[in-house]
């Protein structure tokens, strides 16, 4: 396998052709860098003109995962170099991530993600964003931001608002891992497909008379999907969302996000997939839980833009304040998980403190133009 991070291959479907993208760091589960995001970004520029690429494939190298997220390691050494103030790397990062997710979102043409395996962070922020999103068996997904202290960005204010009743809350919240049947459930993915059939997929893609416009194309990728899709039914997981969708309703209404905390920790639950969204909860950041509900709760009504750009306010922010390096460094650094986040629980954290991570810290937007 070439050690390209993204692989870019040209199959010919007679006067057109399907572009097979596949993001190409299996050491790191496809984890997203700067590089990364700029290739794709160029790629879709070129392609969004081209009347020869009728539509794109899109998948991650390996059996793991299409994508892990963003590259935390580098976002990590960047907030470390500059304490306190902007960090270069950071910054940008989340920049041109957003811009590419929102790219995706937008899209003419067809994009069909492939998402096996784990989809978690800036990975689901491009899964959710392509236009024919299938999940496998082993697809997993998560959002755990919240034990980094960071929250879950990349259009997750978005789509997490337009789950049915609470799910979006409670998942942001707890970070709780969801699989293929949820993922259709809540909206984040359209298909379920076995993973032994991935190369059919491919086969019967590149079978079709594809046309210049894009609407068309659409249509012929839904009449690809949707046999094997009715194929697969059988080999599709039970979901865990819909079954606790009271359950997460109950713990989920509360007075203020102070309320729901404590009823979400004060369960006493034998069900496996409460406890242990209970107990992923109790480790998170209390800031980071504050600032998550907060722009939960602030974006509901927005469209998506609005949703982008206020998520790269909050970004920016926390990546100059302490608690992200923090959390990082007791996960995924040291992986002490004994993190020393700044305040002990929500109640404490300080309403100018919060208020200071959702004010603008430039006089020009960087997507105004989006």
């Amino acid at each position: 396998m070439s050690a390209a991070p993204i692989l870019f291959e040209e199959l010919s479907c007679g006067d057109r052709v399907l572009m097979r993208v596949t993001l190409n760091v299996p050491a790191t589960l496809n984890s997203l860098t700067l590089e990364m995001v700029d290739q794709l970004q160029a790629k879709l520029d070129l392609w969004r003109n081209d009347e020869s690429v009728a539509a794109i494939f899109l998948e991650g190298s390996g059996e793991k995962a299409f994508c892990a997220g963003g590259d935390v390691q580098a976002l990590y050494d960047s907030v470390l170099a500059t304490p306190g103030g902007p960090c270069e790397y950071a910054e940008n990062f989340f920049q041109r991530e957003y811009r590419l997710d929102y790219t995706l979102h937008t899209y003419a043409k067809p994009i069909i993600c492939w998402g096996h395996g784990i989809v978690m962070g800036g990975g689901l922020g491009v899964m959710a964003g392509c236009s024919h999103r299938v999940v496998t068996e082993r697809t997993r997904f998560a959002m755990p931001e919240v034990n980094i202290a960071l929250f879950p960005d990349v259009g997750g204010s978005w789509f997490l608002n337009h789950m049915p009743g609470k799910a979006g809350q409670f998942l942001a919240l707890t970070g709780a891992s969801i699989n293929a049947a949820d993922a259709i459930y809540t909206g984040i993915a359209d298909r379920f497909i076995s993973s032994e059939l991935k190369e059919e997929v491919v086969d019967q893609l590149r079978r079709q008379e594809w046309s210049a416009v894009a609407a068309t194309n659409h249509a012929l990728v839904r009449h690809c999907l949707r046999p094997l899709t009715e194929q697969s039914v059988g080999k599709c997981p039970g979901g865990q969302v819909e079954p606790h969708l009271g359950s997460i309703a109950t713990l989920c209404d509360g007075d203020d996000v102070h309320e729901i905390i404590q009823n979400i920790l004060s369960q006493q639950t034998q069900d496996p997939w409460l406890a242990s969204a209970r107990d992923s909860l109790a480790t998170a950041s209390p800031l980071a839980l504050m600032w998550t509900y907060r722009q939960l709760t602030e974006t509901r009504l927005c469209s998506l833009r609005e949703v982008f750009l206020a998520e790269l306010v909050l970004a920016t922010n926390i990546m100059r304040y302490p608690e992200f390096a923090e959390g990082v460094r007791a996960l995924l650094i040291d992986k002490d998980r004994k993190p020393a986040w700044r305040y002990k629980s929500t109640r404490d954290v300080p309403p100018d403190v919060l208020d200071s991570f959702f004010t603008a810290p430039w006089e020009r937007h960087p997507l105004a133009d989006l």
